[in-house]
C-alpha cells in the first residue's frame, strides 16, 4: 500500500531537512510514500483564530484531495499540521452543517474515510517492527525527547500518547540505542509562532526548556515538530542570553536521530541545515 504524504508548508521551506530526513528513513524501510498533488496551507496557526468555516475548509480540501487520489492513511510530519487535520476531522464529523458548508466551499467530496498518522504513529506502525534489526550505530546519547503542544492537544480528540508524561519518541529512541532522560519541560510550550514577533518569549520559553535539558545531562534534543525545531535551534541565541550561558545541545528530528542509527548519510538527513552544529 501507498502511504500518501502531507508536508505542510514548513517541510518545503524552513524545515526542508525533515522532510529530507522522512522520506530517507520511509525508503530505508521499503515504505511507498507518495506526495498529495496540489496540497495547500492547513491554516495553522492563524486560520482558527479569523474565520472559523475557513479553518475547517483548508484542512478539509486537503483530505479531500487524498480521498480522491485513493490514498487511505496519510502521513502529517509537522504536529501543527497533524493537529489541524485530526480536529477537522472531529469536528466535520459530528457537526453535518459545518460538513456541508465546507464542501460546497471546496467544491469537492469528503467523506473523512483517510486515516492521519503522525510522524510517531508512522514509525511505530511501519518502521518499529524491522528498526532493531536495521540499526548499525547505535545512537549512545543521552536525549530529551520534547512533544511539546501539538502532537499530544487536544488529548480528547487526538488521543495520542500521554497528556503530561508522553512515552512514545522516548521508545523508539530506546529501541535506537539512545538513554532517554526523565526530565519535566516535554510537553511544555516553546513559543510556537511567536518566533518573529516576540523572539525574547520564545527565547524565555525555549531557555526553560534548553536549561532544564542541560541540566539533567541531556546531549540531544530530539523533537517531532518543525516550529519546535525552529525555535529551539534557531533562535539558540535568545536562548543562551536568556540562560546566561552558551549551550550547544543540538536538536534533531526524530528521523534524523533515526537516519543515523540505521546508518544513512548525514546530508541525505539535512544534518547540514542545522543553526546549531550537530555533532553527534
Amino acid at each position: 500500500m501507498t502511504l500518501g504524504f502531507y508536508p505542510g508548508c514548513s517541510l518545503k521551506g524552513s524545515s526542508r531537512e525533515y522532510a529530507e530526513s522522512v522520506l530517507a528513513v520511509a525508503n530505508a524501510f521499503d515504505i511507498q510514500i507518495r506526495e498529495i498533488t496540489d496540497w495547500n496551507c492547513c491554516g495553522a496557526t492563524a486560520a482558527h483564530n479569523m474565520n472559523r468555516e475557513l479553518s475547517f475548509s483548508l484542512p478539509a480540501r486537503i483530505l479531500s484531495l487524498a480521498e480522491k487520489q485513493g490514498l487511505q492513511e496519510i502521513v502529517v510530519p509537522c504536529a501543527a499540521c497533524y493537529s489541524r487535520l485530526t480536529v477537522t476531522k472531529h469536528e466535520l464529523a459530528k457537526d453535518p452543517v459545518l460538513k456541508n458548508a465546507v464542501t460546497e466551499a471546496n467544491g469537492l467530496d469528503y467523506s473523512g474515510a483517510v486515516e492521519v498518522l503522525n510522524i510517531i504513529q508512522m514509525l511505530n506502525k511501519y518502521v518499529t517492527p524491522n528498526l532493531e534489526s536495521h540499526v548499525v550505530r547505535q545512537f549512545d546519547h543521552k536525549v530529551a525527547c520534547y512533544y511539546g503542544c501539538y502532537l499530544i492537544r487536544p488529548h480528547e480528540i487526538l488521543k495520542f500518547d500521554r497528556e503530561e508524561d508522553p512515552q512514545s519518541m522516548d521508545e523508539l529512541m530506546l529501541k535506537a540505542g539512545a538513554t532517554p532522560i526523565d526530565w519535566a519541560f516535554k510537553t511544555e510550550c516553546c513559543g510556537a509562532g511567536l518566533s518573529v514577533s516576540r523572539t525574547a518569549s520564545v527565547g524565555r520559553l525555549s531557555g526553560k526548556i534548553i536549561g532544564d535539558a542541560k541540566d539533567r545531562g541531556a546531549e540531544v534534543m530530539i523533537v517531532a515538530c518543525p516550529m519546535c525545531h525552529s525555535n529551539l535551534d534557531m533562535r539558540r541565541n535568545s536562548i543562551n542570553e536568556y540562560l546566561g550561558e552558551k549551550v550547544d545541545i543540538p536538536v534533531l528530528y526524530i528521523t534524523q536521530a533515526l537516519g543515523l542509527a540505521i546508518g544513512l548519510e548525514r546530508k541525505v538527513l539535512g544534518l547540514q541545515r542545522h543553526f546549531v552544529n550537530v555533532t553527534v
